[in-house]
């Protein structure tokens, strides 16, 4: 074999069927479509349409709620830090935050809230300020010799 006798596979590359290119094509006229309606034109998506038959989501029953006002956090670990302290990408005598958690590339966005749980353990003396923290995760860090700094929640004064 030679490299100019190098060629595909019979049937390898189909050619695409070129609709609208007359009646002799097999493909012309209505390209398939059908005729008439609105599933005859372009840019049609009748979501969840069954026909007439009562749609699958209005037949299943609906539960629950969706709480709008309900706070997501970012979360990490403690002995994440450790590892992140021990491998040189956080420094020890730093105050950690949000904004140093997300340089060093443990949480993907700086600002957003962040919540410290207690999953590794902790080793070295650290100030973390963080949003929110469990409490077995303020344990682990205030037994290693350090302190975690958390928002105080508003008072509404009547």
């Amino acid at each position: 074999m030679k490299l100019n006798e190098i060629r595909d596979n019979e049937g390898a590359r189909k050619r695409r069927m070129r609709v609208g290119r007359g009646i002799g094509s097999g493909k012309g006229k209505t390209s398939g479509h059908g005729v008439k309606g609105q599933k005859s034109r372009s840019g049609v998506a009748i979501g969840g349409f069954e026909g007439g038959q009562m749609p699958l989501f209005r037949r299943l029953p609906k539960r629950g709620f969706t709480n709008i006002f309900r706070k997501t956090f970012q979360v990490i670990n403690v002995g994440s830090i450790q590892k992140a302290v021990d491998e040189g990408r956080l420094p020890a005598d730093q105050t950690i935050t949000g904004a140093v958690l997300a340089a060093a590339g443990l949480i993907r966005i700086g600002d957003a809230p962040t919540r410290l749980l207690a999953k590794g353990e902790l080793t070295v003396k650290l100030t973390i300020e963080l949003d929110a923290a469990s409490p077995a995760a303020v344990a682990a860090v205030e037994k290693a010799g350090g302190s975690v700094v958390l928002p105080v929640p508003a008072t509404t004064e009547a």
